[in-house]
């Protein structure tokens, strides 16, 4: 694969990786403004998984 097919490669996985990054973090905030425990550590059992 030549270089630059790589570079892009990779800077949509890093594109990719944040903006699942970016939704987890939303979800987090709505679960504790409606203080649902159980989804609060799902949601940051996923966050340790992606970071």
């Amino acid at each position: 694969m030549s270089q630059n097919r790589l570079q892009s490669v990779s800077k949509g996985q890093e594109v990719h990786r944040a903006n699942i990054q970016k939704s987890l973090e939303h979800r987090l905030q709505v679960a504790r403004a409606k203080g649902d425990e159980q989804l609060i550590r799902q949601l940051e059992a996923e966050m340790t998984h992606f970071s």
